[in-house]
């Protein structure tokens, strides 16, 4: 009996704490229309999401005569919430917009900027997926999981690459709070090895609360051939339009999105992410773009001098302060403009050159998005927060630069004798360009440093501006406040009226860790103290901390151009430097040695952020974690086989064949002259591809367009059944050794060849594994042109891998 009253005791209590807080949520309800009328809307509390539906208002008789009918109220933001435009471009430090001083023509970002305020002292992580975990959660990127870029998620929670339930983002708030929400561009918050037909589709973009995905997977992307995506759908649109460039498609899509969204629900207010790939590698705008920054001739002078120029112009501008110094020129790590030979200079100016193109085309392509939104007439209701760059410009294409950057991104050089054969190219779809590592470090101006680099404003400094007509009246200012990436959401949350939900889809959440930045939209704020008093910042790492003014960093081992491939310094062991930024705005004055006791309180407090938000354990290998096991559907398994044609799997759930031995058997059917493909991982700049030409057997290994090596039988299959197989024998251990390849059909051996190198660790960022077809590009454009299509049957394609060699 005691058990029976307590149990009903305590379903009493839960069924009055249940009624009091719907009675909290009810009252705190606004109700527009007729209540149980169509057309009746209410907001929600938001502190609980979903918001828990209200009791059915109507009356049920024993027919519809005497019965009356109650609708739901739809869910509506706040009275006078704003549409939300949040745009970020990749790869772009703060040097390199007009707005912020650079060369670079950008006339939408200046426009918005004009109409609002430019914030000088906004930051990032210093890298991708970081950087844009933190800004659509509002929390910390170790706090999410995202101490590094996806590809090199490791089993750490700070490290893992999930996005977890108790961390939702701010699409998902805005949505459950009636807002449409869309994700345009670049996605490089799915995990990789998610990358799957089979799901689970919870950390892509239509799982994390945007009704609307257009854009492409990854780090990276073709803009010509992407790995690209409608929600969750691939699609090809290069194969109605050969011009194709993301770019353009995207904002295309945006504004055909937008249109739609206003002719059928004009009241609802939108949040649109837009993201576009660059300027991130490949630098791939049009040529028109090309032929109109060539013509202004803003890289004649070089490097060194370009620094000059962008100071100068930040100094005009007011978008450093008046006392700021301009960092030294790293002699020790970059050669002088004018050390560098003739065709050194001619390369790297084209190099620049398409860089900036990538630049102002994909500005110009953002503001055809705002003026649609103009045209619809909701402009004056729009916030617009415009980020240049997900971290500093990129250091990536080694200090040459590379017309393949997947090369350079697994440490390999290419010679500039060899680079100027695709000078004309540069920038096209025949080459995956990346400029050498002086413009990056120019582009960064006046700081030190660039991508990749946490530790310095060269890595984390962002140009950023907000407009919000009738709300935001000093128009053209200037704000110096310190902020960070964390700090959009609770930005986005204040200007909306809608809380940080405490419960979200049945799971409590975790604190929102950023600080909003609508005290600075006041003028009589404009120089108020920052509201953000501490920051950390750790990639690779290189770590930092910022508190009242003071930063504290460790320095460099290395330039990250080497991509991890030199040896590295135990992580503990790293010298630390001190700067009073409040003073010294370009940390150019290193007080370390002078201020002992100030910079060991500064360490004390990283260690402390470190623990408290999932830092630790620090790491700064950087290949490894590239090639470290993650849990995919692929992992553990040696042995795979398929039966029919397929294509379009991504190479994180495909066979992986690098640094180990491997088989590839295929049973055929084929006619005479039997042709097409019969598996391909790969394409143009990297992969391998099994197929037939003309009833000849052929295996090709791209060995990142540095080389193609081919085996190929010397007489034609006769029509009817057989079996052809590839067997490579790798030079292991280690990455990116050679191995020797034997081709056989029916048993016979017909053609053997040992080749010096295999790739290293990333066969694809943006090409995939296919079957009896090859979608985007193919292997060997001398061989064949895709699609090729395999005339005979696949019976079945097996694939026997050995272990791993990588170590």
């Amino acid at each position: 009996m005691p058990g029976i009253v307590l149990k009903v005791t305590v379903r009493i209590v839960a069924l009055v704490a249940a009624l009091l807080s719907s009675a909290v949520l009810a009252s705190a309800q606004q109700v527009t229309g007729t209540p149980g009328s169509p057309s009746a809307t209410t907001t929600v509390d938001g502190r609980y999401l979903p918001n828990p539906p209200a009791s059915f208002g109507g009356e049920i008789g024993l027919s519809s005569k005497d019965s009356k009918p109650y609708w739901q109220p739809n869910i509506v933001p706040p009275k006078g919430a704003p549409n939300i435009l949040l745009i970020m471009t990749d790869d772009a430090g703060y040097g390199v917009s007009s707005t912020f001083g650079g060369v670079i023509p950008t006339p939408t970002l200046d426009q918005v900027a004009a109409d609002g305020l430019r914030y000088t002292q906004f930051h990032s992580t210093a890298l991708c997926s970081p950087t844009r975990a933190a800004l659509i959660t509002g929390r910390n990127h170790h706090s999410v999981g995202a101490g590094v870029v996806l590809e090199q998620a490791t089993g750490y929670p700070g490290y893992d690459g999930v996005i977890g339930v108790d961390n939702g983002t701010i699409g998902e708030i805005l949505r459950q709070n009636g807002y449409a929400t869309s994700w345009f561009g670049k996605n490089h918050n799915t995990p990789s090895y998610q990358y799957s037909d089979a799901g689970p589709f919870d950390q892509w973009p239509i799982g994390m609360g945007f009704e609307y995905f257009y854009g492409f997977m990854g780090g990276e992307a073709d803009q010509h051939r992407p790995f690209l995506f409608r929600n969750t759908n691939q699609i090809a649109p290069w194969e109605q339009n050969p011009d194709f460039n993301l770019i353009t498609g995207m904002a295309d899509d945006a504004v055909d999105h937008l249109k739609k969204l206003n002719a059928q629900a004009p009241e609802k207010p939108f949040f649109v992410y837009y993201v576009p790939g660059a300027s991130h590698a490949p630098h791939q705008p049009t040529q028109e773009w090309v032929d109109k920054i060539h013509a202004m001739h803003l890289f004649d002078g070089g490097w060194n001098k370009l620094r000059e120029t962008i100071f100068a112009n930040q100094q005009r501008l007011g978008v450093v302060p008046k006392d700021t110094q301009l960092t030294p020129w790293p002699q020790d790590l970059l050669k002088n403009w004018d050390q560098l030979t003739a065709d050194e200079q001619k390369l790297f100016i084209r190099q620049a050159e398409v860089f900036a193109a990538y630049v102002a085309y994909t500005d110009h392509e953002i503001g055809r998005v705002i003026q649609a939104v103009k045209d619809m007439g909701k402009l004056d209701n729009t916030l617009i927060i415009y980020i240049e760059g997900d971290n500093g410009t990129s250091s990536e294409g080694t200090p040459n630069g590379t017309p393949f950057d997947l090369a350079a991104l697994q440490g390999i050089p290419i010679p500039v004798a060899d680079q100027m054969k695709f000078y004309d190219a540069w920038g096209t779809a025949a080459t995956q360009p990346h400029m050498a590592v002086g413009w990056a470090w120019a582009f960064d101006t006046p700081f030190k440093w660039v991508k990749q680099v946490a530790s310095h404003f060269g890595g984390t400094r962002q140009g950023m501006a907000i407009s919000w007509p009738g709300h935001i009246a000093d128009l053209g200012g200037i704000r110096p406040q310190f902020h960070h990436m964390i700090d959009i959401v609770p930005t986005i949350l204040e200007v909306t009226g809608i809380p940080a939900p405490q419960m979200l889809n049945g799971v409590a959440q975790k604190p929102i860790e950023g600080i909003s930045m609508a005290y600075t939209f006041d003028k009589a704020n404009a120089n108020a103290p920052s509201k953000r008093d501490t920051q950390y910042f750790e990639i690779f790492g290189n770590r930092a901390i910022y508190h009242d003014g003071w930063l504290a960093a460790t320095t460099p081992p290395e330039g990250p151009w080497f991509m991890g491939t030199k040896a590295m310094p135990d992580v503990l062991s790293y010298k630390w430097e001190l700067y009073n930024i409040a003073k010294d705005y370009s940390e150019n004055n290193d007080l370390a040695g002078q201020m002992p006791d100030k910079l060991k309180e500064m360490q004390e407090r990283f260690l402390i952020q470190a623990e408290k938000y999932g830092v630790l354990p620090l790491d700064n290998s950087v290949l490894p974690r590239v090639l470290s096991p993650k849990p995919s559907y692929v992992a553990g398994r040696d042995f795979f086989v398929y039966s029919a044609e397929l294509s379009g799997i991504a190479s994180s759930n495909a066979p992986n064949i690098l640094a180990r031995d491997f088989t590839i058997t295929a049973d055929v059917e084929v006619p005479a002259d039997g042709s097409g493909m019969i598996v391909t991982n790969g394409g143009k700049f990297g992969g391998f591809g099994f197929y037939l030409v003309s009833g000849k057997p052929i295996f090709t290994y791209n060995l990142l367009s540095l080389a193609k090596f081919r085996w190929e039988g010397a007489t034609a299959l006769a029509a009817g059944k057989h079996t052809i197989a590839f067997d490579f024998k790798y030079d292991g251990p280690g990455i990116g050794k050679g191995g020797t390849g034997t081709l056989t059909v029916d048993g016979q051996q017909v053609a053997t060849q040992q080749i010096p190198h295999t790739i290293p660790a990333i066969m694809s960022l943006d090409e995939t594994f296919d079957l009896g077809v090859d979608t985007r590009t193919g292997v060997n454009d001398s061989d064949y042109q895709v699609p090729f299509k395999f005339n005979g049957t696949l019976e079945k394609v097996s694939v026997k891998l050995g272990p791993s060699q990588m170590q």
